[in-house]
């Protein structure tokens, strides 16, 4: 081993060799100087190179391939990492030719360096000892990951500070290449991520989707089971009507006819008058009984999902009778536990007052949707008096009417059991305002608006 090889000093102290400034020094002192200006060039290109951070890696070794080419004087120059090196690094080799041109292409290298390139990459770097050629270890935490080697051209052999030089140069490189891998390695982790981020969003869209489907069936499967409930309790309460109250009305309506007559024969004019009116009534009421259970035979469509749908449904059994109008107010919500259907029945109660007692010609049901409430109003022409109507909820309340009117009370329990409240106004059309007013902060989805007439 040479005393070079001993030399304890660091790379760049061995960079100057003058001892002397005696004038038979003066070969050494320009042959030292001549190597510090190939060291200082050397340096202004791996500066250079250091600062081309937005081209990566590459564009630093391809400026340790000519700094170290130019240093040496070498034709050509080859700096290349080992196959199970730094896997992730790129580009794993780059070559300088004598004109200067930069080569990452194996066949665009005559043989004699393809033979270094294969000899580095497969980490036999003891075939790449020949005559003029240099070669220096790439060092990287304490192992070696690849090779810098030149084929000089200097008239002897490079000097330790030339040697030095080149490790910097090839030390230099192995860092830049292990960014590169820690980047590359980076990078790939992040397209993994996203990748399985936009895979996840699309399953959540996916789900999403399926959720609302399930949403849709169970609602359907909710009305479908709803509707044959309510159809069920339609056809019984239409069976009862005809077999029973109908047949009442009727035979009650013969007596007072049988009953006129004995009147007549007697002579009771006040009488008579008094049976024609309770024959008249019972006809008016015999025909209502008939439109009910007309009413409530007729089939009825799977569309009614929402509370404007079942009122709409409630307005029609009173046409001929009543010109219903029903107005919409914002976005329908469906009422938790089946709620839109009590409300429902609520204005089919409040109508069928209006009807029979009210001497209304016109109403008017308002559905009117806010953030927190629900507000349905039904409003009439007639003769009733909201006052009258506040008392005789408040006897019903207490048991203490006739047994025969408890229409009100049955409005204020639907509602009162929703959590809501009834209140009893005048109507600008001249009658009675009945108004419903119902929480909405316990609601499902909201449904698709319906046109309503």
């Amino acid at each position: 081993m040479s005393p070079r090889s001993l030399d304890p000093r660091p790379e760049l102290a061995r960079l100057t060799g003058i001892r002397s400034g005696k004038r038979s020094y003066y070969r050494a002192y320009v042959a030292s100087d001549e190597r510090m200006q190939r060291a200082v060039t050397a340096m202004d290109s791996i500066s250079r190179a250091l600062v081309r951070t937005v081209e990566g890696p590459r564009g630093l070794l391809e400026e340790v391939v000519r700094a170290a080419s130019a240093h040496l004087e070498a034709d050509w120059t080859l700096l290349a990492l080992e196959d199970r090196q730094l896997t992730g690094a790129r580009p794993r080799f780059v070559a300088v030719d004598p004109g200067g041109r930069v080569h990452d292409a194996e066949t665009s290298l005559p043989a004699s360096v393809r033979q270094v390139l294969a000899a580095v990459r497969s980490g036999r770097h003891a075939e790449v000892a020949r005559p003029s050629w240099v070669t220096v270890p790439m060092m990287l935490e304490g192992r070696r990951i690849g090779s810098l080697v030149a084929h000089h051209g200097l008239a002897d052999e490079p000097e330790p500070g030339d040697l030095a030089v080149v490790r910097i140069l090839a030390n230099q490189a192995a860092v830049s290449l292990h960014t590169s891998e820690q980047y590359q390695a980076g990078l790939s982790l992040h397209r993994r991520a996203q990748r399985l981020y936009d895979e996840a969003t699309a399953q959540s869209h996916d789900l999403a989707a399926r959720t609302r489907e399930l949403r849709e069936v169970e609602q359907r499967l909710q009305l479908a089971h709803q509707r044959e409930l309510l159809d069920g309790e339609r056809h019984r309460i239409a069976r009862e009507l005809h077999d029973s109250v109908t047949q009442y009305v009727l035979s009650a309506g013969m007596a007072v006819e049988v009953a006129r007559g004995d009147a007549e024969a007697l002579g009771a004019t006040s009488v008579v008058r008094e049976l024609v009116t309770a024959k008249q009534l019972s006809g008016e009421a015999v025909e209502q009984l008939r439109r009910a259970i007309f009413a409530l035979h007729q089939p009825h469509g799977d569309q009614v999902a929402s509370l404007p749908d079942l009122v709409r449904e409630v307005a029609a059994h009173h046409e001929g009778r009543l010109d219903v109008r029903v107005r919409l107010h914002g976005r329908p919500r469906a009422l938790a536990d089946a709620g839109d259907h009590e409300v429902a029945r609520a204005v089919g109660e409040s109508l069928f007052n209006v009807v029979v007692h009210a001497g209304a010609s016109r109403a008017s049901v308002l559905l009117r949707y806010r953030d927190d409430e629900l507000l349905v109003s039904i409003s009439d022409d007639g003769r009733g008096d909201p006052a009258a109507l506040r008392r005789l909820l408040e006897l019903e309340r207490r048991g203490t009417a006739d047994g025969r009117h408890r229409g009100l009370a049955n409005i204020e329990s639907r509602i009162v059991d929703l959590g809501g409240a009834v209140a009893f106004r005048r109507a600008r059309l001249g009658g009675v305002r009945v108004e419903l007013r119902l929480p909405l902060g316990a609601v499902s989805e909201p449904v698709p608006d319906r046109e309503v007439p």
